[in-house]
């Protein structure tokens, strides 16, 4: 408090110092002009007496210069005058002027011919003295003097000097009165800040930091920020202490970042994906960040955030390329950018015939045997080569200084990238993960191009799938379809010298324990959610899905519908909740089957709605996972109906919300996911009555039961999280042997 106050004090001294110099500056100007302002007015005066005396002194006429002198000496501004001849001797003068010294004529033509003039004093009278020559053609006739009051030149500086203190004093006295508001009001939030880092820092759980003027924004969000990471420290430290403590293995995102470390030996990461894990908006308000809704970010990044690695993706936003550098990167996350976004820029034309067209009309349906027929064009296939290769181009690039570099390429869009990177850089680590299933060999024998799909992702080291099935089927189309040999005692195939070994992975979400949002939803929230529907019911379920055909909506409302017929006693006292996504509705198909799904609801909903209460609330619109998880809490039951799934992340996502151990997952044996939550109700979305009573089974069913097969499904989901996904893909990457050396890569 006391150093405060002296630099308060040093501070205002300073400051009062540097006005009283300004001031004095000021003071000093303004006198300088107020003396040149009189002497202009007497030196014109002067000239006017010379032109008068001028002829008297040509000829000598020395009473005419007697008379004259003493009539113009009794002027307002004149106290006196005197005439000098040209050897300097005084011809005529007032009394006044004998006080002054007189000056030398000589001198006076030879330094001043323009005229002289000095400020002296008579007595304590300030007086003005000024001599200005005649001439007659170059000739010197005489010499006349003026002497002046200039007390009004001492009178206005001392008005200007009263002035400018009075002036001065009121702006210190602003300046202290505003210095020390600012230090109060600065002082005190200071003193609040320090005071909730403190807390913090010892572990006291606060509300978040509130500065009040709007200069501290700043500071707020870094404050806020660095707090939740030192909060995300700490939990994760107990976490651990904790693990160790009871000898348990569990993932966490700090082992992961550990893990990937060692593995990597402190090298990058390239990650390549459609899917960008920022984008840049322009809006209303200027630029703005989103965060797309991803499972993929969400398992990845924290791998990129340990290693500082290198995400290449289609930049989409349109405002991406205004925060890129020349070399189309930026460091993310925003915040506190930690790796390396780089954007790769396709045209309309390569989007449209390699993501719309080759990818989700082509791909997407022929691994999901969902009985939609997958659309196969020449120019799709066209352009989804030249993305491949731009995207080779991009990964090439950002991995050229780098020795052995590990690259994780990601889905479907991307089959043939893992051969064109290792043709060039053999060198190099690839692993590629197919997020969607892999159907038989029958069903993908169809695709004209199977041979240079599966030869473009043999080019990997790695091959990621959900699920053994997968696995397999992806062995069996290669041994049926090329010249390779495929091992399956250690599940890889071997061709043309180069080996592919083929692996499981199942993906999976955050540990339950780790969520943020983990906690139980309470009486109150569900009470608001069910008042939201418009009926306060008994039962409520809920469905979150994209508007794919491939995530059986239509079969799931048919299976309410029959639900309802079978227990009519649920008619107004059961309401689902469908959060319905719109998605890829530049597809024509996808679009039909958006307003197959709107017409059906509808129909149901007409047949049984009373008054305000309807069986299916259609929520068609993107939804944060904030407003997502809240259902899920209040949900007593949630209904996962995927006809075809690699995994179907909504039914993890579910059970990992549930910290109440409560609520049922109803999940179709055609998810991935059937594979490891046994203690979900599993179900035949094909089977509409089966459908109805493991809807009524739900319901139905006690709490203890309830808890014991959620207890359960929450341990499965805590143990195979994402991080262990991300740390075992990443493991197994490491584990493989390369090599070939750089130098033999053909560049």
């Amino acid at each position: 408090m006391r150093g405060s106050l002296r630099f308060l004090a040093l501070t205002l001294a300073a400051l009062v110092a540097l006005w009283a110099t300004i001031a004095f500056y000021q003071v000093s100007v303004e006198k300088r002009d107020l003396r040149r302002e009189f002497e202009r007015r007497v030196s014109a005066l002067t000239e006017g007496l010379v032109d008068v005396a001028k002829p008297l002194l040509e000829r000598d006429a020395l009473g005419d210069i007697r008379r004259i002198v003493q009539r113009h000496s009794n002027q307002e501004r004149i106290l006196g005058m005197a005439i000098y001849d040209a050897e300097g001797r005084r011809i005529a003068a007032t009394e006044i002027e004998k006080l002054v010294q007189p000056l030398d004529a000589l001198a006076l033509i030879q330094e001043r011919p323009q005229g002289i003039g000095e400020l002296v004093r008579a007595g304590d009278k300030p007086l003005y003295w000024f001599a200005l020559p005649v001439y007659e053609a170059q000739r010197l006739l005489g010499v006349v003097a003026v002497v002046s009051d200039a007390s009004e030149i001492e009178a206005q500086g001392r008005r200007v000097m009263r002035d400018t203190a009075l002036r001065t004093g009121a702006e210190v006295l602003v300046l202290i009165a505003v210095v020390l508001i600012v230090r109060s009001n600065v002082a005190g939030q200071i003193q609040h800040t320090a005071t909730w880092i403190r807390s913090v820092r010892a572990g006291v759980r606060m509300p978040p930091l509130r500065l009040n003027h709007a200069v501290f924004r700043p500071l707020t969000r870094e404050v806020t920020d660095l707090a939740k990471s030192l909060d995300a420290a700490r939990a994760q430290a107990e976490e651990e202490a904790r693990l160790r403590d009871a000898n348990e293995s569990r993932w966490t995102a700090e082992r992961l970042r550990v893990s990937v470390r060692a593995k990597l030996q402190n090298s990058p990461l390239f990650v390549v994906a459609n899917r960008e894990p920022y984008m840049h908006v322009l809006g209303e308000s200027g630029v703005s960040v989103l965060v797309p809704a991803s499972g993929l970010v969400t398992a990845m990044e924290p791998v990129l955030l340990a290693c500082d690695g290198t995400w290449v993706a289609h930049g989409s936003g349109n405002a991406d390329r205004t925060v890129t550098d020349e070399h189309d990167r930026v460091r993310v996350p925003p915040d506190h950018p930690r790796y390396t976004l780089r954007r790769v820029w396709l045209s309309a034309e390569e989007e449209q015939g390699y993501y719309q067209g080759l990818a989700n009309e082509g791909l997407w349906p022929l691994c999901h045997i969902a009985h939609t027929r997958p659309t196969f064009r020449p120019d799709d296939w066209q352009q989804y080569r030249i993305v491949n290769r731009k995207f080779a181009d991009a990964v090439l690039d950002e991995m050229d200084a780098t020795d052995q570099p590990a690259v994780l390429v990601q889905d479907y869009h991307f089959a043939l990238l893992p051969r064109l990177l290792k043709a060039r850089r053999p060198d190099a680590r690839v692993a590629i993960f197919w997020h969607i299933p892999w159907p038989n060999p029958e069903a993908f024998g169809i695709c004209p191009w199977q041979d240079e799909l599966l030869d473009g992702l043999l080019g990997a080291d790695l091959i990621g799938f959900h699920t053994q099935f997968h696995c397999n089927n992806f062995l069996e189309t290669v041994e049926r379809s090329l010249e390779a040999r495929v091992e399956w005692e250690r599940f890889a195939v071997s061709r043309n010298g180069h080996t592919t070994e083929v692996r499981p992975f199942p993906i999976s979400v955050a540990a339950p324990d780790d969520a943020s949002d983990a906690s139980p939803a309470g009486p109150a929230e569900r009470a608001s959610l069910r008042r939201e529907l418009g009926a306060d019911v008994l039962a409520l379920g809920i469905g979150v899905d994209r508007v794919d055909y491939t995530k059986g909506l239509i079969e799931r409302f048919r299976g309410i519908e029959q639900f309802l017929e079978r227990y009519d006693a649920f008619v107004e006292q059961f309401t689902f909740v469908q959060i319905a996504a719109p998605s890829r509705t530049g597809i024509d198909r996808y679009a039909d089957f958006l307003r197959s799904v709107e017409a059906e609801a509808d129909r149901i909903n007409r047949r049984f709605q009373r008054h305000s209460w309807k069986p299916i609330v259609l929520l068609g619109r993107h939804h944060s996972h904030e407003e997502i998880t809240r259902w899920y809490r209040a949900a007593d039951f949630c209904l996962v109906t995927s006809l075809h799934d690699g995994m179907n992340l909504v039914a993890k996502e579910f059970v990992a919300s549930r910290a109440d151990e409560d609520g049922v997952l109803i999940l179709s044996t055609f998810a991935g996911a059937a594979r490891e939550l046994h203690d979900a109700i599993i179900v035949n979305p094909y089977d509409i009555g089966a459908l109805a009573d493991a809807i009524h089974a739900a319901i139905d069913m006690g709490r203890r039961e309830r808890t014991a097969r959620m207890r359960r499904m929450r341990q499965v989901v805590s143990e195979y999280n994402v991080y262990r996904w991300a740390g075992n893909l990443i493991s197994e990457l490491c584990r493989i042997r390369v090599d070939t050396p750089r130098k033999a890569a053909v560049r």
